[in-house]
């Protein structure tokens, strides 16, 4: 039988009374529960703290820990939050540790199938699932690689995250996509189980931003993270696509152009090398397939030789 590695959960939480609850209760339930869920409230201001303080008097292994409030919200504060929750599972003997949104929800094997997974291959350092963002479809694995770890939960090997030396803590985003790359740069496997998924209850990005701010914003972390402008044309092609229709691409565009012209990069040069390299030879992989199926689809004699596929 199969022994599943230990595991330590850490869930930064700012003002999440309205979805706590779901996680929460998501996490009692697993077959597999975490030896310890330290949960740090930073600087919540609603009923985190006293939602999180039922649960925890009910199981000892769930820690609530307050931080005290602070003014700017961004996502170098949730690695400090993370950190802080970190510190407190650090001379605990386990083999894995997630970091987990405080508005997802997911079914009782969640994570004793991502244990699973780990446990069967030790090069994986860094796993985890699809999510569905508020009934939305989750990732077109065409475009998304199943080497990408959304950061809503990253399951880390012990080893790996201690070798990339933590989270990033980058104000503008990206902290998730960047422990990725650090993984696989230090010769780790990364990678996406698309068997199950877990429902992200709050869409990306309205915790501060509409929708379009949300893709602008979206185009300006591409640039910034080392995005190849060939890879980021035809993102915006495929966005335009999505909701918001054709403005959700163009709004892409403009913040990815926009930190172009700034020169506004966050990560060494050597990472942005590593994840152009990456994001080119996927091209190069997907293009001809793409064309080669174009050319299998017939022209339908009823539409005559005008008809457009």
């Amino acid at each position: 039988m199969l022994t599943l590695p230990r595991y330590v959960l850490i869930t930064p939480a700012r003002d999440e009374a309205q979805f706590i609850d779901l996680t929460l209760k998501s996490v009692v339930a697993q077959t597999s529960r975490p030896m310890k869920w330290v949960i740090v409230s930073d600087g919540s201001t609603d009923d985190t703290d006293e939602i999180v303080s039922r649960y925890a008097s009910d199981h000892p292994w769930i820690e609530l820990v307050k931080l005290p409030e602070r003014r700017e919200r961004h996502f170098a504060g949730k690695v400090e939050a993370f950190n802080a929750g970190y510190a407190r599972v650090r001379e605990l003997e386990f083999d894995a540790m997630g970091s987990l949104d405080a508005d997802l929800s997911f079914d009782q094997e969640y994570f004793s199938f991502l244990l699973g997974n780990l446990a069967n291959d030790s090069t994986l350092g860094l796993i985890g699932t699809p999510f569905n963002d508020m009934g939305r479809d989750v990732y077109d694995y065409r475009f998304v690689s199943i080497e990408h770890v959304s950061g809503a939960c990253q399951l880390f090997r012990r080893e790996c995250f201690e070798q990339i030396g933590g989270y990033v803590p980058l104000k503008g985003g990206g902290v998730d996509q960047v422990a990725v790359l650090s993984a696989r740069m230090k010769g780790w496997k990364t990678r996406t189980f698309t068997e199950k998924t877990c429902l992200h209850h709050r869409a990306m990005g309205a915790a501060q931003h509409g929708a379009l701010k949300a893709k602008y914003n979206l185009g300006v972390k591409d640039y910034a993270l080392g995005g190849h402008p060939l890879w980021e044309g035809f993102r915006t092609i495929y966005q335009m696509t999505k909701r918001p229709f054709i403005v959700g691409g163009l709004a892409l565009c403009v913040g990815y152009t926009r930190e172009a012209l700034l020169g506004s990069r966050r990560v060494p040069i050597e990472m942005v090398a590593f994840r152009q390299r990456e994001q080119l030879q996927r091209l190069r992989n997907f293009l001809p397939r793409v064309f080669a199926k174009d050319k299998e689809i017939p022209t339908a004699p009823s539409l005559g030789t005008q008809a457009k596929r």
